[in-house]
């Protein structure tokens, strides 16, 4: 009598571990949910990011990048890449608070993007104006694409150390607005990248 009870026992064991690795087996993981944010030089590439590989960008000249995003989010989801412009002193976002940068929105774009799917932006800048007093470069205007945009009080110590700051912003559901990164199960999840470079040629 007791081996039965002995042997039940061990049926019953092994009968809950066969279901329990079956279910584990069988049953798919949550896949992560996030986005991909970069930028590229000329060439498609992590490099070549300037004329001539020089980072002093002079009056007028051409600079073209593509800024893209990569949804994984297993759904459709509104992106907003907001482009700032920054120097040495303004603070860059704060990715362990989730909090954007201080430095004045330049300009954005914004789309619907499909789940497995990148959007892929030209970013063709260049410094049309911009002043120098008492060793100060102020820019004083951007050409980006077709459009011009006016820039005021953003100073650099001989022009160097200027900075575009890109993030990407999600529209949140729950609070119906935008919000600086997305959130990802209960974490808040940011993107956010910067490239330097110097206005060498003020007038």
């Amino acid at each position: 009598m007791q081996n039965r009870r002995n042997l039940l026992v061990v049926f019953i064991t092994l009968l809950v571990i066969f279901e329990l690795v079956a279910y584990v087996v069988t049953t798919p993981r949550p896949s992560a949910q996030f986005f991909q944010l970069y930028a590229l030089g000329t060439n498609h590439l992590a490099t070549d990011y300037f004329p001539n590989s020089d980072p002093n960008i002079r009056l007028g000249e051409v600079v073209p990048w593509f800024i893209g995003v990569a949804n994984q989010m297993g759904n459709v989801q509104l992106a907003v890449i907001r482009v700032k412009l920054g120097n040495q002193t303004i603070s860059p976002p704060n990715q362990s608070e989730a909090v954007p940068s201080p430095a004045p929105t330049i300009t954005e774009f914004e789309r619907f993007i499909q789940n497995n799917e990148t959007w892929e932006i030209p970013f063709i800048w260049q410094i049309s104006n911009a002043t120098t007093i008492n060793g100060s470069t102020e820019i004083v205007e951007l050409r980006i694409g077709n459009q011009t945009f006016q820039e005021n009080g953003l100073l650099a110590q001989n022009g160097y150390n200027y900075r575009f700051i890109i993030e990407l912003w999600t529209w949140n559901e729950d609070s119906a607005s935008l919000q600086f990164g997305w959130l990802s199960g209960t974490e808040h999840r940011v993107a956010w990248l910067q490239i330097w470079f110097n206005a060498t040629s003020p007038t």
